[in-house]
Formats: C-alpha cells, structure tokens, sequence
C-alpha cells in the first residue's frame, strides 16, 4: 500500500473501532490524578494493567499525594508494589519521580516529551499517554498491542517491533486527533479479538482492512 492508502485505510480503522468502542478510556484506573497515572504507568511495564490497579489501591492508600511518595519509605513502597514486579527498581524511579515532581515542577506535571523524559523510569510510552490523557495533546502510545496489531494491519512489516519507529510511522497516519484514542481501543480489541496467540479473524469486525486476514484469504483461494 502508499502512504495515501494507508492514511485511508487507518481512516477507516479508526472509525470503526469507535463504533465498537465508543468511550475509549485508560485501562488504568488512575482517577484522573496525572501524577498517579505517571506512577502506575512505571508500574505498568511488564505487568498487566488489571494487577496494576489492583496494587495502587493499596500503594495510593497509603501514599495519597506526590508529596507524601516522595516522603515515603522506600522499603514500604517496595513491598506494596512487589507482585507488579522489577519492584526495586520501579519503587525507586516512582520516588525520585515523585521528589522530582514536588522539588522541581511545584508538584504540577509538565505538558512537554523533553520535560516528561527527564523524570526516572519515564520513556516516550509513558510520556505520551500523559500527554494524551492528561493533556489532550497529539500523542501515540506505542505499547505492545498497537505495535502487533498495526502491523497486522499492514501499516507497516509485521516483524517491525521497535516502538520509536511505529510511533514516528503511525503519527503520519492517523489524524493527530484520533492518536490517544486510537492506542486505547486497540488495546481493548487485542485484549477482546485481535489476541497475540488465538486471534478471532472469523469474528473480526475489522478483518476487511487487516492486510494480513486480506493476504491469507488470498492465498487459500489460490491453492
């Protein structure tokens, strides 16, 4: 496909799944608190959302505000956080985030990618969704549903896993409007349909415009 067939067909992907999805909502449950949705973000990596959320109604209990995590004993934050695991080093980035946060920002999460790299454990996946989330800014969380699925898509090789590279690929397709929203509901259609080992292609709402189900349907009926 070109560029221009491929703007379409994303298009076309878009709107389809606001059909199927029309609140497209964070996974997690971070109650719009941007300083919150920072620390289960880090918490996030390797870990399912679902025990996330599960963990931070404990770990937000007993550590309500920045000001109070940044307070907080590291040891105690470790213990909250261990089963969302890689938990010493989660327990001390969420700290000195939180540090950071207070000491620097006035406790006020900046709007821009370069000052959202700066605090620890924060990358561009992390950073994005603050900013499309919390901000309502263009942004495109390349986390591993989006990356799978939108190459299963044909927006670009399957075997293409490098997040930088799908982020820089799939701004130039998808209306910067519809970014944040999009990396949200296909994260909830790799979750109900589009799954990593049993994929429901029989069942997709969205199989007419996935170059691969369009690629194997060809093929069967060539043979």
């Amino acid at each position: 496909m070109t560029k221009k067939e491929k703007r379409e067909r994303m298009a076309l992907i878009v709107e389809r799944l606001k059909e199927i999805y029309p609140e497209a909502t964070c996974a997690l449950e971070y109650g719009g608190d941007p300083w919150r949705l920072l620390v289960m973000g880090r918490l996030s990596a390797q870990c399912t959302d679902a025990r996330v959320n599960i963990v931070c109604r404990e770990l937000f209990s007993v550590f309500p505000t920045a000001e109070a995590m940044a307070n907080g004993e590291l040891s105690v934050i470790e213990k909250i956080i261990k089963p969302c695991g890689l938990f010493r080093m989660k327990a001390a980035n969420i700290k000195e985030a939180s540090e950071m946060l207070v000491r620097d920002y006035g406790g006020r999460l900046p709007d821009s990618m370069d000052e959202l790299l700066k605090f620890p454990g924060v990358g561009r996946k992390i950073a994005n969704l603050l900013l499309g989330d919390v901000f309502g800014l263009p942004a495109v969380v390349c986390d591993t549903h989006c990356i799978r699925i939108s190459g299963r898509l044909g927006m670009y090789p399957e075997k293409e896993k490098n997040p930088l590279k799908v982020e820089k690929i799939l701004v130039e397709l998808i209306e910067a409007s519809e970014g944040s929203d999009y990396c949200h509901r296909i994260v909830n259609f790799g979750r109900d349909v589009c799954t990593a080992r049993s994929p429901r292609c029989n069942e997709c709402p969205l199989s007419d415009l996935c170059e691969r189900h369009i690629r194997e349907t060809k093929g069967r009926s060539a043979i």
